[in-house]
Parts: structure tokens; sequence; C-alpha cells
């Protein structure tokens, strides 16, 4: 899966892209823009109207078989590489497949593209071709499973576009991680709906932390703390005149054991005077 940051996510257009397709005079004009731009036919039509020498209209055919759509895009991808014109390779296949969202991001880039004009759209964070922002608005008993995610967003002409079953299995499992993430989403925004009880830490009662200082300013605040308490305890005592001492006797055990056997371990020349 291919994410495209800051692109629309809308299904539709906005309304200077639909005049722009109706002045261009088309054989038909797109109404599901899913199903109606996934052959190619469309867009051959579009580039005809700007590039009439390099288009051939009567080598395209208006089907709906994966071969017919593969052909299409294969001649247009050839004049995109001839004109050098800078279209992304998953949009094409998004587009191919009938992504949800691909084939208006298309258009629109095209848009801008011929035209040197802006768009007006509401901008969201990411665009990732499958139904994660349809699913969210659903109630949760009514979301899809893991399997049911899987069979919605790979479609079987896209298995059969690319037969490689790595490649496959590596779609399948972004399409599950993304489920994994909802799922777990889900469980952070109703916790009681799942029966997930908060953890010793969450309950705890979380301190902001002090301000962090360098070293040498952690030690100079230190040394001026310890001087300051010191002679502040000082001053405290001397400014108190009032002050009394008690003395305090403290009984001491018979000390003439002690001299007496320190007297008999000593040798005599140690103990006379010299």
């Amino acid at each position: 899966m291919t994410s495209y940051p800051e692109a629309p996510r809308r299904t539709g257009v906005s309304r200077d892209v639909l005049r722009w397709l109706q002045s261009l005079d088309l054989s038909f004009s797109p109404k599901n823009f899913r199903r109606d731009l996934s052959n190619g036919y469309i867009m051959a039509e579009i580039f005809y109207w700007y590039y009439p020498d390099d288009i051939q209209m009567h080598s395209f055919d208006n089907g709906a078989s994966l071969s017919t759509k593969l052909g299409n895009w294969s001649q247009l991808e050839k004049f995109f590489l001839k004109r050098k014109l800078n279209i992304s390779k998953e949009l094409i296949d998004g587009t191919i497949h009938c992504k949800p969202g691909a084939a208006e991001i298309l258009v629109q880039e095209i848009y801008v593209m011929l035209t040197h004009r802006r768009v007006k759209t509401i901008q969201d964070n990411e665009v990732d071709f499958t139904d994660r922002h349809y699913q969210e608005h659903l109630p949760m008993v009514a979301r899809s499973t893991a399997t049911k995610a899987v069979k919605s967003n790979i479609t079987l002409s896209e298995i059969l576009a690319e037969p490689d079953i790595d490649v496959n299995k590596q779609k399948v499992q972004a399409v599950i991680n993304i489920h994994l993430q909802q799922r777990q989403q889900e469980r952070i925004a109703d916790p009681k709906r799942f029966n997930v009880k908060p953890s010793l830490g969450e309950r705890a009662i979380r301190l902001m932390p002090p301000p962090e200082l360098n070293q040498s300013e952690t030690s100079l605040t230190n040394r001026s703390s310890s001087s300051s308490s010191y002679t502040s305890s000082q001053t405290d005592i001397r400014s108190k005149t009032n002050v009394t001492f008690k003395e305090i006797k403290v009984k001491q055990g018979d000390r003439s054991y002690v001299s007496s056997s320190v007297s008999s371990t000593t040798p005599p020349s140690t103990l006379s005077a010299p």
C-alpha cells in the first residue's frame, strides 16, 4: 500500500475540475470516477485535446475487461514517458483497480498539470487507497473483520494483473496491519467496551519533572543552597541569646581492667622513662 501525504481523500472532485471536463466535449461525462476512469479511455480523450498529434483515439478501446484496461494504460504510459509527464505509477494502478480516491486524485493532478491552475480541496494527512476512512465512520459492530478488510481492499483484477505470490502477500499483510491499528485505536478510544483495565502506572499521579539544568549549574545551585543553609543555621543560633545547654553525664565503665591488660602486654622497656 502506498501513502500520499497531503492529498485529498474525498471521493468527489472540485467544481473547477468538473467544469473543465465539461468544456472538453468528451464522448461521455464521467459520473462515477472510480468506474468510468479505470479503463483509461477518458484519460486518452483528455490528452487528445492537448496533444492531438501524439494520441490516436482509434487505438484505444472503451471496454471494461482487464486486458483492455492494461492495454489502454500501457499506451498512455508510453505517451507520458515521451512527453516527460510525471504521473505516479501508484496512482495509475489505483485507478485501474478502482481503489478509493485514486481516480479523483489522478484527474485533479492532470488538471493542474495541463491548465497550470490550483485546485481548492480539503487536505488530509494520508491517503492509503483503502476503506479505512469509511470504516472509521461506521459503528464498531458494523466494521469489517480482518477477512472482510482483505476482501474489500484487494480486488480480483489486482491479483490477476500481478500474479506474484510474494507481492500479493505483502499487500495482504499491509491491509491486516492497517486493520490491527484500527482495532488498537478502538480499544484506546473505548476501553470499557473491551474491558481494558488501567495499569498501575496509568492510575498513578504523574508530576511534571523539574526543569533540566546543566551539571555546572546544578553543582553551583547545590553549593549555594548548602552554604545558605549553613549560614542561616549559624545566624539562627547566634540570634538566640537565651540558648541554654544541658550537660549530659555518660556513665563509663571501669578502666582498671583495660589499663592492667595494656600494662601486661606492653614490654617494660617501652614503659620505663628514657
